[in-house]
């Protein structure tokens, strides 16, 4: 009976959630932003997430001019479907709002390298692979055992040992895009202009000042500050009301 109950508790929600849906594309496309944002926000109150919801949000704050809300949603929409183009091409859009200008410092050597190969695909992407590669090798398993050809048979062997390295390069992969996922903690600027101080106090020296819109990625939390630093490796501290973690 329990799971009769919570099954149609699903449905309901997930029948108004899609109403819910509806009824805000139909607002943005009519031009009524802050209502259609009204019903997206609805949905998220009520515990229902996706790529396609914060993107539409995005697009009603961009629409608004709102540079925050727009990057960081489409931030969120990136971060459940990170290889959609769209959601990419109007966050470059959106970031084009920004006041400040932060430059990013190339990384160089051979961790550089390694990231750069990893980040191809998502972990998610990566653990699929693996699992294709696997059920490639099981196939090849199956060949050499059942082959009556000596050669074939070499064939097979060598290709198990191939798939078994890439087995073990797209595993490797994985694991380390989901670590690089779980330890990093983007976040974007909302307050309008906020002052980044030395320090997690606001009597210390100020560093430098950040404005609506910037991203920065908190590497260290203290009580009511954050330590963050930038895309061009500046740190520093920053009241946490004054930002909106994405993750």
């Amino acid at each position: 009976m329990k799971k009769i109950i919570f099954i149609l508790l699903l449905t309901t929600q997930f029948f108004f959630a899609q109403t819910g849906f509806e009824k805000g594309n139909a607002l943005y496309q009519k031009g009524k932003y802050e209502q259609a944002i009204s019903e997206y926000e609805t949905i998220l109150a009520s515990k229902n997430h996706s790529a396609e919801l914060y993107f539409n949000l995005g697009n009603c704050y961009y629409k608004l001019n709102k540079v925050a809300p727009a990057i960081y949603n489409y931030e969120k929409a990136l971060v459940l479907n990170p290889e959609d183009t769209e959601i990419t091409n109007n966050l470059k859009f959106a970031q084009k709002l920004q006041i400040d200008e932060i430059k990013v410092v190339p990384k160089v050597g051979f961790s550089k390298m390694i990231h750069d190969f990893t980040s191809i695909f998502h972990f998610n992407t990566w653990a699929w692979i693996s699992v294709g590669i696997a059920t490639l090798f099981l196939l090849f398993f199956i060949g050499y055992y059942f082959s009556e050809s000596a050669l074939s048979k070499r064939v097979f062997f060598f290709g198990m040992f191939v798939l078994i390295f890439l087995i073990l390069i797209s595993v490797s992969s994985a694991i380390s895009e989901k670590n690089h996922f779980e330890t990093e903690r983007p976040a974007i600027v909302f307050a309008e202009m906020v002052l980044v101080k030395s320090e997690p106090q606001n009597g210390s020296n100020t560093v430098f000042t950040l404005h609506e819109g910037t991203k920065v990625f908190v590497l260290e939390s203290l009580d009511n500050w954050r330590k963050i630093q930038l895309t061009d490796e500046t740190e520093g501290w920053i009241e946490k009301t004054a930002i909106r973690e994405v993750k």
